[in-house]
């Protein structure tokens, strides 16, 4: 393996290190893979069987894959604690891979809920390892002050969106020209395609992409492999058990990010460790943690009932052609590529008198709720009614909420984070998108297809008054936030 200083100052891709490119192959195939299967999950779910489906209830079908997005960021958590204490960033994401493919490959073989049971815990678990790490991987191959870092990221970056947009078209077509479990097969290629170049580039890491930075004792090791073996024993007793089943599972992921993230708080705030200042700026973040659950458990319906609503609701006759109903999935990462440089220099240009950080997140979640009163137009347009163009116009303004809340949230949450805690806040960050991803199922159980005029102006409604409040909050915020922008 490469030495870290022969990585950093290696300009073999493009100017960038050759790792890079490594890093943005397995990526843009682990994201191809990602949102290629879950374009095709919620229909998997609910149609029958005669339409190659499982025959679940609709409602419980969108908290399935609400629950199933919100394990996926809650595992982000799990990654990047075996990554900082047993294993190193480059092997978990290395192994992460491989448990990926493992669960692509249960969706295309295994029958039933016996696949969607072993399948989506092994994407989950893994997507979360490779998701945690990858960036931090990624950071590995610049050294402190490298002017060519920020573009390496964005160059790392478009890989994602490039996986993201190729995905649903690719297994769409695949589901709907040959069956689910063409599709689910595609997404297992994908991501083998992903792991085969990852391996054969990883001389090119450096080791210090392998380093673990706060390694667990020897005997420590065996406690924590013990904790770990209890807690899936107990999944797994609470599942056959029929205590956790499909009906109730978006209820338990909630809960249970709730709790993990309230004693994380509880943790930081009554830690020695901190100082009064520091303790001060972690009880700004509240507010915007709610915030972005708010934001998180509207914009991720993309996979619950846009989906749904694209299926039954979506006018997708193209020229007499039928789209297939996860190509709305790759509209986002279109207006994401187009979008992001634009914002990112309008923000560049402001300077300081760009929003501060919860102005940023008031529009984000105002803009949310705006994105879903604008279905209420459409909703006397009767089966398979809606125009597309509407539908692509909406998907505009939910990335736009977008660009102004994610990244910034991110960012947020190092500026904030105590010394002592700085991988825990990034980690609070990560848990409020998988507090909102799992609402984003929960809500959707709610969805009623022939009556959708309550859900999309209470929902767009709550959104409104959330960013409001917070908008009401600022100059509180502001001062607890103490001095950072």
């Amino acid at each position: 393996m490469s030495t870290s200083i022969e990585v950093q100052q290696d300009t073999r891709f493009f100017g960038h290190p050759r790792g890079l490119a490594n890093l943005f192959g397995v990526e843009m195939w682990e994201r191809f893979s990602y949102y290629g299967m879950l374009g095709i999950l919620a229909i998997y779910l609910y149609y029958s069987a005669d339409k190659g489906g499982l025959g679940i209830d609709q409602g419980a079908a969108l908290g399935i894959v609400g629950a199933y997005g919100g394990t996926v960021y809650l595992a982000t958590v799990i990654g990047a604690w075996v990554a900082d204490r047993i294993l190193g960033s480059e092997r978990t994401l290395f192994y992460s891979a491989v448990l990926v493919m493992l669960g692509h490959i249960a969706l295309a073989l295994l029958p039933g809920m016996t696949g969607i049971g072993v399948g989506l815990a092994c994407v989950a678990v893994g997507s979360g390892g490779l998701k945690a790490n990858a960036t931090a991987v990624v950071g590995t191959l610049y050294a402190e002050g490298d002017e060519r870092r920020d573009a390496g990221f964005t160059i790392f970056y478009m890989g994602i969106n490039l996986g993201g947009f190729i995905g649903p078209l690719l297994t769409g077509l695949a589901q709907s020209e040959v069956g689910f479990h063409l599709g689910f097969g595609l997404a297992a290629i994908g991501m083998a395609l992903g792991l085969i170049q990852y391996t054969l580039g990883r001389k090119n890491l450096g080791a210090k992409a392998s380093e673990v930075p706060n390694p667990l004792q020897p005997s420590q090791r065996w406690l924590f492999v013990g904790i770990a073996v209890v807690i899936v024993a107990a999944i797994v007793a609470l599942i056959l058990s029929g205590v956790v089943g499909p009906e109730n599972l978006a209820d338990v992921v909630v809960y249970v990010v709730i709790a993990i993230s309230v004693v994380y708080f509880v943790v930081i705030l009554t830690s020695r460790k901190i100082t009064s200042e520091e303790r001060s700026r972690v009880l700004s973040f509240i507010p915007m943690y709610i915030a972005s659950a708010a934001f998180f458990s509207l914009y991720q319906q993309q996979s619950t009932v846009v989906a749904a609503y694209s299926d039954q609701r979506l006018n997708r006759d193209l020229f007499g052609w039928l789209m297939p109903v996860s190509w709305v999935n790759s509209i986002n990462p279109v207006f994401i590529i187009i979008l992001a440089p634009i914002i990112a220099a309008i923000w560049t240009k402001l300077g300081d008198r760009q929003p501060s950080t919860p102005m940023k997140f008031v529009l984000g979640t105002v803009l949310m709720g705006i994105a879903f009163l604008l279905f209420l137009p459409m909703t006397g347009t009767g089966q398979n009614g809606s125009p597309l163009i509407a539908l692509v116009g909406i998907l505009l303004v939910f990335t736009v909420a977008e660009l102004m809340l994610s990244p910034v949230g991110l960012s947020l949450s190092t500026k904030l984070a105590p010394k002592a805690f700085r991988t825990q806040m990034v980690a609070l960050n990560f848990l409020s998108v998988s507090l909102g991803t799992a609402m984003s199922g929960k809500l959707a159980e709610s969805y009623d297809v022939h009556d959708e005029t309550p859900y999309f102006s209470i929902i767009g409604g709550v959104a409104i008054v959330v960013g409001l409040v917070l908008l009401a909050c600022i100059p509180f915020i502001k001062k607890l936030m103490k001095g950072v922008h």
